[in-house]
């Protein structure tokens, strides 16, 4: 069978729901694969990249995608956008530091990430201060996601109202009022 990016990618958001990040590393992929290390770099050219791929399969997902005109305000639907992302990473290990790296890497695939950026400007705000209003609620949600994961990891007793929502409503009526 011959080696894809797909099948790359796929493996590796494989890797990482199993393992978690620590154990994502080229060697292991490769070995998943049943290929040499030097194989993977036709696919990808470097670590860094393939978090992006990853982070970009992880959610570009028709079901964190909102359809603006299905809420009475923007920010209704930056707040279920948020939501979204925040369950769909919950459940995925070291899911906050995958994203962190396709975004500090400027990744332009990340459809939720781009959108809640357009729903700020639906709402008002110049282009500026929604790429800074989409970088605060993004860190809100992976902070979050990051916060509740080592609670889980740490077996620490926690309520389940961590303080993400009340966090998130703040964020976005001050972001939009």
């Amino acid at each position: 069978m011959a080696l894809t990016q797909l099948a790359v990618v796929s493996t590796a958001v494989d890797i990482l729901q199993q393992f978690g990040l620590a154990d994502l590393s080229m060697r292991r992929l490769a070995k998943e694969l049943d290929v040499q290390v030097g194989a993977l770099y036709w696919h990808v050219k470097n670590k860094q990249e393939l978090l992006a791929q990853v982070a970009a399969k992880l959610l570009n997902t028709p079901q964190l995608s909102v359809n603006a005109d299905d809420f009475s305000t923007p920010a209704d639907a930056i707040l279920q956008l948020s939501r979204r992302l925040y369950l769909a990473l919950l459940p995925i290990q070291d899911s906050p530091e995958v994203i962190e790296v396709a975004t500090a890497m400027q990744a332009t695939e990340l459809s939720p990430v781009l959108q809640l950026r357009e729903l700020l400007e639906a709402s008002g705000l110049s282009a500026e201060n929604a790429r800074h209003g989409q970088q605060l609620l993004l860190n809100h949600i992976l902070g979050s996601v990051a916060f509740r994961q080592n609670l889980v990891q740490l077996d620490v007793d926690a309520p389940l109202a961590d303080g993400f929502d009340w966090g998130l409503q703040r964020a976005v009526a001050g972001l939009v009022s």
